[in-house]
């Protein structure tokens, strides 16, 4: 009776030759065999060892070993041991051709073999049996890498990911993984980081994940750190010594977007300001005082402002994307004559703009575009509010913009005219503030917001809409954004102009 234990040898086709093999092992270095699989493929083993991009991974390993897909961890030795950051990891083969740059070393270095010791390494019959050929040595083989991204640490778990599905990367090591991963060629390990980064992203992290992103030409990273910085640039970048590291490029992308959260102009001008400043102060360690940085820019001599100064050239793209027309406090513009850090046809322009929107009732006559010449105003509805506004006087019209709370997951935002005799408008009107005693308002907007949910932004916006404003219900009030989101905190947007009634 045969031993059902006992492993059967079967024929199998290999190339051109009928061999005896363990169908059910991995390929144990039979180097005859492997010749003729190169063979099979029309791979010439010289021009593979010139130029191994030729070689085709997926259908040499099918051939090699028919169960690497459904090997877990291996038993037994080891088959190869890699030479790398100066020490010697063991490997199995079914784990090992799951990187593609570690199937090619090892297939270089059995081709290698092949051509050296073929002859000792074929089997041999006698009497109609054959003779087992002596195991082989471990195969040895190298692996420079010169990346400084990459430590023993994170290759060590790149390494482990060969072998175990869902490995514990921790948020600091998460560049040195990809870095390993990306040499490694292990596409699974890499999108899994790139996805880890999307998940992770905040103001410690951005600039390295934006970096890795560009380094390796990732796409889908890239837009995830401009969709986050976008959100976050002023409510959370702006009051954090991270705020230094944002790369200009990425900062110019972000002010350009027509999806640029900010609470107000003034606010996004604020941000840019200690921007700039932290660029000039590399050691302080803590964001300074609001009148600290308007006290630095102001001791400049004041025969030409900061941007017209060699300094301060190389960010004039970046002061040009903002919409100065937009602050009208007459504090906030005096604020920004006393800095000195604007040209001075600049804000002579802000200025005309607007006396010339005043003696026209508040019509915006030079202002026609929503997407990129708005007031923009925003709000920040955190998950435990249940109502939350804000007041904004604008040429003597007074708007109130605001977020409800329905349940865990149902939102409503919209705005309305208030009167300036309301009660929420007394702590704002004061001599200098203007007043409109117009009855309607022709008013174009459009109310967006953005969450974050499970990897990915969601959006949610009304169109564009022109509706005239009354001081009385109900044609004071706008139409409502209606959301459903699990998603916290919610980054409310209104913007809109006044266009000529």
């Amino acid at each position: 009776m045969l031993n059902p234990c006992k492993s059967r040898m079967e024929r199998r086709v290999v190339g051109s030759c009928n061999r005896w093999r363990f169908p059910k092992e991995p390929f144990s270095g039979d180097l005859l065999a492997l010749s003729q699989m190169f063979k099979a493929l029309n791979i010439s083993l010289d021009e593979a060892q010139k130029n191994p991009g030729r070689l085709c991974i997926s259908k040499i390993q099918k051939l090699l070993s028919e169960h690497l897909k459904n090997t877990g961890t291996a038993s037994g030795e080891a088959d190869v041991l890699l030479e790398c950051l100066g020490l010697r990891w063991e490997l199995h083969q079914p784990q090992l051709f799951q990187s593609a740059t570690l199937a090619n070393l090892y297939l270089m270095a059995l081709m290698h073999r092949t051509k050296t010791s073929a002859d000792t390494t074929m089997p041999c019959h006698v009497h109609g049996k054959t003779k087992e050929v002596p195991p082989v040595k471990k195969m040895i083989i190298s692996l420079k890498i010169n990346d400084p991204a990459v430590n023993r640490v994170a290759f060590a778990l790149a390494l482990k990911s060969l072998y175990m599905t869902n490995v514990e990367i921790k948020v600091d090591d998460l560049l040195g993984v990809l870095a390993s991963a990306h040499i490694l060629q292990s596409t699974h390990l890499f999108q899994r980081c790139v996805t880890m980064m999307m998940n992770e992203l905040a103001p410690s992290t951005l600039k390295a994940f934006y970096l890795a992103a560009c380094k390796y030409k990732e796409e889908q990273l890239t837009v995830a750190c401009e969709k986050w910085l976008e959100m976050n640039l002023v409510p959370l970048m702006a009051t954090q010594i991270y705020l230094r590291q944002v790369p200009q490029d990425l900062l110019l992308k972000v002010l350009k977007s027509p999806r640029l959260f900010t609470f107000s102009e003034f606010d996004l001008l604020k941000t840019l300001l200690m921007w700039a400043y932290l660029q000039l102060h590399t050691k302080i360690q803590t964001v300074p005082p609001h009148e600290t940085m308007l006290a630095f820019f102001h001791s400049f001599p004041k025969k030409c402002c900061f941007l017209e100064r060699e300094i301060g050239q190389d960010w004039m793209p970046l002061f040009l994307c903002l919409r100065l027309h937009n602050i009208t406090s007459g504090k906030d513009l005096e604020e920004l004559r006393h800095i000195n850090f604007f040209p001075e046809s600049w804000l002579v322009r802000v200025t005309a703009s607007h006396y010339l929107t005043l003696e026209n009732g508040g019509d915006m006559v030079h202002t026609r575009e929503l997407s990129s010449q708005a007031m923009r105003f925003g709000l920040v509805f955190n998950q435990d509010y249940t109502t939350h506004s804000k007041i904004i006087s604008l040429y003597g019209f007074f708007f109130e913009i605001k977020g409800i709370k329905h349940d865990a997951s149902s939102y409503n935002f919209s705005m309305q005219r208030l009167k300036h005799t309301d009660r929420e408008c007394l702590s704002l009107v004061c001599d200098y503030v203007t007043v409109s005693l117009k009855a309607e308002r022709l008013v174009r907007y459009q109310i967006k917001a953005h969450t974050f949910v499970e990897g990915s932004w969601q959006q949610f916006k009304t169109n564009q809409i022109t509706q005239k404003f009354g001081c009385n219900k109900p044609c004071c009030k706008s139409h409502v954004l209606k959301i459903q989101t699990v998603g916290s905190p919610i980054y409310a947007s209104f913007v809109f102009i006044f266009p000529a009634s």
